[in-house]
């Protein structure tokens, strides 16, 4: 299978599997991710996800242009792809927080990958770019779209107008990436930020990411007037109760999820 999805731990796995093309995404591996996302926001046991690509090389450079369609940019343009490459670049359905595992390069389609997930753990040797001006394309899936919101104007206007490859350690002086890390510390990097997750109440961790997302062009006095389904099932919770007394009694909650 060209994409491994494993649960385990309230935490579930996305790793792409295609190494020989640098796990870039073709039309098969683009409906299973599709099928995954689904499947993780309706399991309401899972507390946050690690998003990845198999070895050392690449964490995904886009989209398969050799197992492509040989589709126009324009065609391309027009095909449905639900929640913007490998349906999460801008997926706003899913409420649980998602960590870019980066291992490699994150080229085209893989970087809209990377911003469309919420935290951004790179290894040193890690790279990003948005390649498609050179090619006569666009950064069509979110890339365009996404950049400008999550760095300033001009640095991210550099970005796309040359395609350049930015380094890891300048994607962290930029601010689209959490932290860099030598190869050998990622996993444990990526763990360190699970757990801090994990130990946040799930309901709390949910409307929070459900307000970010779904406020975002509103006025901060619109976005706080939003009674989001996630906010209010959060408010009302066991949980909201559990960890007001944890805090009292000083202990560790336990979170219910409920």
């Amino acid at each position: 299978m060209p994409i491994h999805f494993t649960v385990a731990d309230h935490v579930a796995r996305v790793t792409i599997d295609r190494p020989e093309v640098l796990n870039a995404i073709d039309a098969a591996s683009e409906k299973e991710l599709q099928d995954i996302w689904a499947r993780i926001e309706a399991d309401r046991s899972v507390r946050a996800v690690v998003l990845t690509g198999t070895g050392d090389r690449a964490f995904c450079a886009g989209a398969d242009m050799k197992g492509g369609s040989g589709a126009s940019g324009l065609q391309y343009w027009a095909m449905p792809r639900p929640g913007g490459f490998g349906g999460i670049a801008l997926r706003e359905t899913l409420d649980v927080p998602v960590i870019a595992r980066v291992n490699g390069h994150a080229m085209g389609g893989g970087f809209e990958m990377v911003l469309g997930c919420d935290i951004v753990v790179a290894a040193e040797e890690a790279g990003f770019a948005l390649p498609e001006a050179r090619v006569g394309r666009m950064p069509l899936d979110g890339g365009m779209v996404l950049l400008q919101r999550q760095i300033p104007f001009r640095q991210a206007m550099g970005v796309m107008l040359t395609g350049r490859r930015i380094p890891a350690a300048e994607g962290y002086r930029m601010g689209f990436v959490n932290e860099v890390v030598p190869r050998a510390d990622l996993d444990a990097a990526v763990e360190r930020w699970l757990a801090d997750i994990l130990a946040c109440a799930p309901l709390s961790i949910r409307a929070i990411k459900q307000v970010v997302r779904r406020t975002a062009q509103l006025s901060a006095a619109e976005a706080q007037a939003q009674k989001l389904p996630a906010l209010v099932e959060a408010l009302n919770s066991e949980d909201s109760q559990e960890g007001v007394k944890a805090f009292v009694e000083k202990r560790k909650p336990v979170w219910r999820g409920r």
